[in-house]
């Protein structure tokens, strides 16, 4: 039985990976050590401008789950990038970090996030299943509403 491959698998999704995103301040996208990729965060932007605003207040959880999985659509691109060009030398999604630009009131953190942890098991299967922290936060850089860091092991 031949098992599909993570392209094969975006693509039935119909997931394109983007270019990866240029850092916006004094750091790299990504630094490999042994085997180790630790992927610097990754906003919820897209060509059509991606998702910005307070979730809980002019988001509601729907959106901020979109916007959690472009997070997850830019670290695959990022992951993408470290692997030179080839996914399945991904051995396995370490740990994600969550980030959720949250209300006041706003407590379905976890939930946001998930938008993200889902499209790494859709994607890569069992290797992408992880460790992770989901976290509030008062504010995010250039007001998007979601940000993701990861740590993957590659071969």
């Amino acid at each position: 039985m031949c098992m599909s491959t993570v392209e094969d698998r975006l693509k039935a999704m119909g997931v394109e990976l983007p270019q990866p995103v240029a850092p916006v301040a004094n750091y790299v996208p990504f630094v490999r050590s042994g085997s180790l990729v630790h992927i610097s965060g990754q906003i919820s932007i897209a060509a059509d401008g991606g998702i910005k605003g307070t979730v809980g207040v002019d988001v509601d959880l729907k959106t901020a789950q979109k916007a959690a999985r472009l997070c997850g659509v830019n670290l695959l691109a990022q992951m993408k990038a470290a692997c030179d060009g080839d996914l399945e030398r991904v051995v396995r999604v370490v740990k994600l970090g969550g980030f959720v630009q949250a209300g006041p009131d706003f407590i379905d953190i976890p939930k946001v996030i998930n938008g993200c942890s889902d499209l790494m098991v859709e994607a890569l299967g069992d290797k992408g299943r992880h460790a992770r922290s989901a976290v509030g936060v008062y504010k995010l850089p250039l007001g998007f509403a979601v940000e993701v860091d990861a740590v993957v092991e590659i071969i």
